[in-house]
């Protein structure tokens, strides 16, 4: 099938020239009739002329509608996107100097998600940009190594902070079906809200607290990879993304002005997503280029009725 089904402004230039400029600027499949009131396809197989006020248009062959070859720049996978995610993921921190830990399970990650699609460089239509604010979860949780020692920070032997974020990502996208593949790279800015620390050795006036020595502004790189399925005009995407914070969870010296320890969060979010599009969706998909091959073959038929008859004066330009 052609790369592009398009409705030609040479259809309407040809209808300012009169019949015989339209039949020379006539994509493949379609024909002027001899009085040049007729507007004709021929079918891919045998030949035979169909008269389009008179044919169903929706009953057209596919093998026909593959045929058509009508020029018009469209401006395919170019559209805006709104949508809700709702995840839950796993929590950890990179700390040096290193202490035992495992995974801690956040159970909530909410928020809202703008999408722009667009064409790269004009031409190359799988590249979009998101933004967003999220608010959700991260944590740490200590646990004993060989030796039978529980690392503890000022006393806790885990915490949960919730956190609100706004990443800005690329988007990267594949069209396939009534699906697509999507990877996702990008920043974010957060803010730590609150704190809650665990274990029995918190001090009561720290549990639910910060303390001057931490730090509560957060920065860092966000991405991961996806799919979606698409029901025009609702998309349902499933990610599994990854946040590595380059903001410390507390001042580097504020345990010694000799020795700097760093605490950066990463996080592992597996989210579902209902995004809604704001704009219409062109797909390249057969199944999209057929669909806007029919609304050129309704289009050609409201227009034929201003074909000039054989013999009458072309209009004045």
């Amino acid at each position: 099938m052609k790369n592009a089904i398009y409705c030609s402004a040479a259809v309407v230039l040809a209808l300012m020239s009169g019949a015989d400029g339209l039949h020379a600027q006539m994509p493949q499949g379609l024909t002027v009739s001899e009085d040049g009131n007729a507007l004709q396809a021929d079918t891919l197989a045998g030949g035979t002329d169909i008269d389009i006020e008179l044919v169903q248009i929706d009953s057209l062959s596919d093998g026909f509608l593959d045929s058509l070859d009508i020029n018009k720049n469209i401006r395919i996978n170019d559209y805006t996107m709104i949508g809700v995610q709702f995840g839950m993921g796993l929590s950890q921190v990179s700390w040096n100097p290193t202490m035992q830990q495992t995974f801690r399970f956040v159970p909530y990650n909410f928020g809202f998600l703008y999408t722009r699609y667009g064409k790269m460089f004009g031409y190359m239509p799988y590249f979009g940009i998101q933004a967003g604010i999220f608010y959700g979860q991260e944590g740490y949780q200590f646990e004993e190594d060989d030796e039978g020692y529980t690392p503890t920070l000022e006393g806790a032997t885990g915490a949960v902070m919730e956190v609100v974020e706004v990443p800005v990502m690329a988007h990267c996208h594949f069209d396939f079906w009534k699906m697509k593949l999507m990877v996702n790279l990008g920043l974010y800015g957060g803010y730590r809200l609150s704190i809650h620390r665990f274990g029995d050795g918190v001090p009561e006036s720290i549990r639910d607290s910060f303390l001057d020595t931490d730090l509560r502004l957060d920065y860092g790189i966000k991405g991961g990879a996806g799919f979606a399925f698409v029901f025009d005009p609702m998309e349902i995407h499933v990610t599994a993304m990854y946040k590595h914070s380059f903001g410390s969870l507390y001042e580097p010296d504020y345990y010694s002005q000799y020795y700097y320890r760093y605490a950066y969060p990463t996080n592992f979010v597996f989210s579902v997503g209902l995004h809604f599009q704001l704009t219409k969706r062109v797909g390249k998909t057969k199944h999209a280029l057929r669909r806007e091959a029919r609304e050129q073959l309704g289009l050609i038929r409201t227009i034929q009725s201003e074909i000039p008859a054989e013999g009458a004066e072309s209009p004045v330009e």
